[in-house]
């Protein structure tokens, strides 16, 4: 009797939470809004490119006149983190921040205010004697933080469009 009713609750609760409306973000009716076939506009620097990369990958993209135009800038700020080690580490940590701005403008001929996002991230890396070390982690890890930001930057024009 107890396992019977033990299986008859699981089928029960099963059934509830199938009920729930989750949506996936990566796929599903979310993704294939017509909003999001988003037209880019040409990167300014590497940067920029890794974001709308990894945008229209995500999101689709759209050669239309009238698609919305999705345009990015980025910048990157590096920096020690100084005091975070009391060794006598001959390798010092050091982080990339990345701030993304995306602005979406609809062409579509409406009065619609243009939906701008910002989001930062940051992606840590080590730094010692040898200089070109440094400058290709830097440049890495400044491509991590980019790509990480433009990860972000997804979910939230997800987010706002699924208003």
């Amino acid at each position: 009797m107890r396992s019977l009713a033990l299986t008859a609750t699981l089928l029960v609760s099963g059934a509830l939470l199938g009920a729930c409306s989750f949506q996936p973000v990566y796929s599903g009716a979310l993704t294939s809004q017509p909003l999001l076939n988003l037209a880019y506009a040409k990167p300014a620097n590497r940067l920029e490119q890794i974001v709308y990369q990894e945008l229209s990958l995500r999101l689709g993209s759209s050669t239309s006149e009238t698609a919305p135009l999705a345009q990015v800038f980025v910048s990157v700020g590096l920096g020690g983190i100084g005091g975070l080690t009391a060794t006598g580490n001959p390798s010092a940590p050091s982080r990339a921040t990345a701030t993304a701005t995306l602005t979406i403008t609809q062409r579509d001929g409406s009065t619609t205010k243009p939906l701008v996002i910002t989001r930062v991230a940051i992606a840590q890396y080590s730094t010692n004697s040898q200089v070109f070390a440094n400058n290709t982690a830097a440049t890495e890890a400044g491509e991590r933080a980019a790509k990480s930001a433009a990860e972000s930057l997804r979910l939230a024009v997800l987010a706002a469009l699924s208003r």
